[in-house]
């Protein structure tokens, strides 16, 4: 059958020839492809890319989905690939997927590919079309809100693995009326991808962390301050650190390295946590490691944290806590202007069944403006 070509920005998406084999052959072989299309035969060989490209994205048209090659429009070579597949026609609806070869990333490549099928998909018909993504898929999260996708939540166990198991994907979808995108983010990207004061630089927190997260997390007194207060495995680390961009992107959570600007060297975390979005209000929580507590570090942060917070979100309180024993931490909350509010009594869960009392404070965007910032440790 004839391939409709779509055009888009800087793309043009087009049927599936034979002088596409190689490439096609190189991105199914790139390992970052690999990891996220689990179905996909490994090794994928040349006589099954020519049965792709000859029988199998061709034959997906006769069933109402289809499979498109992204091309550069200069030079058509293939660039990747997008397309629509489980298509119910009497819902309207299809699950659109994509990859893009290692040549072409970092070029807005697949978001202008999603963008021109799903637009030509809603102009002929489709009523409402799926993206689906694991959460450590961050540039994948990033595609989808871009083009208006919305997150809906997670599909459980939806995708077969090589392991014999099953993988969660995180589900966005677009409806024929939506806004085209991109999606309003409760939480946006850093400036710059980072916060300093020249003293201090916080960074997101990346799955590279982990080896420094854990040995943080476990220490004593660490674990102490944790709900529950539980030492973590460092498997539940790894999962922080893998899916800690994705929580970003959601909006509900913003984790951060504190690192010594002179050195590099991680210091310490911070975390944002957004749970109160109808409100505007957001908690903060900090962690030092021992070598740099006494230096006024998790001052530094608490107030770029909130700073960045009241600037660039709608976040209009913030909320910490301590335990009552924990003087050090609730210096750090006064220091970075934070208010004493409350003295909550078995608010948290302790040792042995037991409750502990939390020490509350609150900071408002007014505070800063008319106490100034302290950062004198």
């Amino acid at each position: 059958m004839i391939v409709p070509t779509i055009r888009g920005e800087g793309v043009r998406l087009r049927g599936f020839a034979q002088r596409d084999v190689d490439d096609l052959l190189a991105g199914y072989g790139d390992p970052a492809v690999r990891r996220f299309l689990p179905p996909l035969p490994v090794p994928f060989t040349r006589a099954q890319a020519e049965s792709y490209v000859s029988d199998v994205a061709p034959g997906m048209f006769t069933h109402g989905g289809g499979l498109y090659a992204i091309a550069d429009p200069a030079t058509d070579r293939l660039l990747g690939g997008v397309g629509l597949d489980k298509v119910v026609p009497n819902r309207g609806q299809a699950e659109l997927g994509y990859w893009v070869g290692p040549w072409a990333r970092g070029h807005g490549v697949a978001t202008a590919a999603v963008r021109a099928l799903t637009e030509h998909s809603f102009h002929t018909g489709m009523e409402r079309i799926e993206l689906l993504t694991h959460r450590e898929n961050v540039p994948s999260q990033r595609v989808a809100l871009a083009n208006g996708f919305r997150p809906e939540g997670l599909r459980r166990g939806v995708l077969p693995n090589r392991d014999g198991g099953r993988d969660d994907l995180l589900a966005y979808a677009r409806l024929a009326g939506d806004e085209p995108g991109p999606v309003t983010r409760l939480l946006p990207d850093l400036p710059g991808g980072e916060l300093t004061d020249g003293v201090v630089t916080l960074r997101p927190l990346v799955p590279g962390d982990v080896d420094f997260y854990t040995e943080l997390h476990s220490l004593a007194d660490v674990v102490a301050t944790t709900v529950p207060p539980v030492a973590p495995s460092r498997e539940e680390m790894r999962r922080r650190c893998d899916w800690a961009q994705s929580h970003w992107l959601a909006g509900d959570r913003a984790d951060l390295i504190i690192v010594d600007t002179a050195t590099g060297t991680p210091a310490g975390e911070i975390g944002l946590y957004y749970q109160e979005a109808r409100t505007g209000q957001a908690m903060i929580g900090y962690s030092m490691m021992p070598a740099w507590r006494g230096r006024g570090y998790p001052t530094r942060a608490a107030q770029l944290v909130s700073l960045w917070a009241f600037a660039e979100t709608g976040i209009a309180r913030l909320i910490a806590g301590a335990l009552p024993t924990n003087l050090g931490s609730q210096r750090v909350l006064e220091k970075a202007g934070f208010k004493r509010e409350a003295y909550l009594r078995s608010r948290l869960p302790g040792n042995d069944g037991r409750r502990n009392d939390d020490v509350q404070f609150a900071l408002l965007a007014e505070d800063l403006l008319r106490d100034g910032a302290r950062l004198d440790g």
